[in-house]
């Protein structure tokens, strides 16, 4: 059977540009160097935390495109080097500051269909400080193609903080309830060719041969594989680290037989947890963790990694900010009818880039292209996996995602005003404009 090879990579930005070349370098550093996996992926998807400033993120548009693009520089020049490979831009979408970026080898462009997105904030107000942002497409398989494999892809940011448990786990709520794709997708063609914004992908001039009809609006469509990547900020203590807690933090080069290796940390991890218990992210797997936490590393550390890569080196001493518990924050879980068809290929931590308090974490995997029908109602042999629909859609999803769509802009706009040189500079014309009017006209009266 045809198989469709995926990149999955989930990295917290920190609102700062990234650097190109550094993090180009390193985009594949989660695959083998000795077996780098089954060649160029036909999709790369990108989950971004943090992706810009609140300002230029809740106002978008234009505001985000030097955001966007250095991830668009960024797969180009990392494709080419290793593959010599051309993909196209096809998902550049954000719910706030959480952005999803899918980008599909040029070859096979012309087996998608269509596509559909889908946004939720659970943030302060339901805005989109955090949030995800979901994208839905139909792959058409040679061996299928009355039939589209369709695949889902979410981005993802959750609350912080180790005491912040149930608000993680009523995020995945929100997800569930509020995430729904609005079947007002179209044939896909490239953002470069179409001129599109992020808010605005793939529009194309005629509508998709497979129709909306039969297609879910849940974020759990029993025809569809689900792959969720994010921030999602799950810990591995309940409770800040207090005094003297440093000592039990992991510690580099000891064997894995050591407490301080960090697979004893890893024992402690909520996500894992709070999944075993049915409380979180229902029918969803990960693959085997076998790298260190991913958070939060100390400014010592952002400040080491820039000189380390430079010189080609990846790992660098592990300095951990004493505040926080190091942790696997940075996470990527996959669903499908039947999860055994899904093959991870490798998942691993990408080095520390000196944007960030994170590491990036990458998943490649492979899915077989077979469409995931729809059971029947006298389908008893189903696979529990397919019947996980832990929450109904929530009625109001889309007057509550409006709500918010109308504050981001607002806070986005005073953020612009109050945060950015460009807004200071604006609100300082406008005053010395209004104030040399007043002087004119104070003028003219006293005349």
């Amino acid at each position: 059977m045809e198989n469709l090879n995926l990149y999955i990579l989930t990295s917290n930005c920190a609102r700062t540009l990234i650097d190109v070349d550094l993090f180009a370098d390193h985009f594949f550093d989660a695959l083998s160097t000795e077996a780098p996996g089954p060649g160029a992926p036909e999709l790369i998807v990108l989950s971004l935390q943090e992706i810009a400033p609140i300002a230029y993120s809740f106002l978008g548009g234009s505001y985000l495109t030097p955001y966007f693009d250095a991830f668009v520089k960024t797969v180009k020049k990392a494709t080419a080097k290793l593959w010599n490979e051309s993909y196209v831009n096809l998902v550049k979408d954000h719910t706030g500051m959480t952005g999803l970026m899918v980008f599909a080898r040029a070859d096979i462009m012309n087996k998608i269909t269509w596509v559909d997105t889908a946004h939720v904030g659970f943030g302060v107000q339901e805005m989109g400080n955090k949030g995800a942002v979901g994208a839905r497409l139909g792959y058409v398989a040679e061996c299928h193609p009355s039939k589209t494999v369709d695949l889902t892809f979410v981005a993802a940011h959750l609350a912080p903080m180790e005491n912040a448990l149930e608000q993680r786990n009523l995020d995945w709520r929100s997800i569930v309830e509020r995430l729904v794709f609005s079947h007002e997708s179209t044939t896909p063609k490239s953002l470069e060719q179409s001129g599109s914004d992020e808010n605005a992908a793939l529009l194309a001039d005629h509508e998709s041969s497979h129709h909306s009809a039969g297609r879910s609006k849940d974020l759990f469509s029993p025809n569809s594989y689900l792959f969720l990547a994010g921030d999602l900020n799950y810990r591995t203590s309940n409770i800040s680290p207090i005094q003297g807690d440093i000592v039990r933090f992991p510690r580099q080069g000891v064997p894995r037989d050591d407490p301080a290796h960090y697979s004893h940390l890893l024992k402690e991890d909520q996500l894992m947890r709070e999944m075993r218990q049915g409380r979180c992210f229902h029918g969803l797997s990960e693959a085997a963790i076998d790298f260190p936490p991913t958070y939060k590393y100390s400014s010592a550390a952002q400040k080491a990694a820039r000189l380390s890569l430079m010189e080609g080196k990846t790992e660098i001493e592990w300095k951990w900010s004493t505040h926080r518990w190091p942790s696997w924050c940075d996470r990527i879980l996959y669903w499908a009818g039947d999860i055994e068809q899904v093959k991870p290929l490798a998942y691993n931590a990408l080095p520390l880039f000196p944007h960030s308090d994170h590491r990036p974490v990458a998943l490649a995997v492979s899915v077989p292209l077979k469409p995931l029908d729809a059971p029947s109602e006298t389908d008893h042999a189903v696979p529990k996996a397919k019947m996980v629909v832990p929450f109904a859609i929530d009625p109001a999803w889309q007057a509550r995602r409006d709500a918010a769509r109308r504050k981001e802009i607002l806070v986005g706009l005073l953020a612009y005003l109050s945060l950015t040189w460009e807004g200071n500079g604006l609100l300082l014309a406008s005053t010395v404009g209004l104030l040399g009017a007043w002087f004119v006209l104070q003028s003219v009266w006293a005349v």
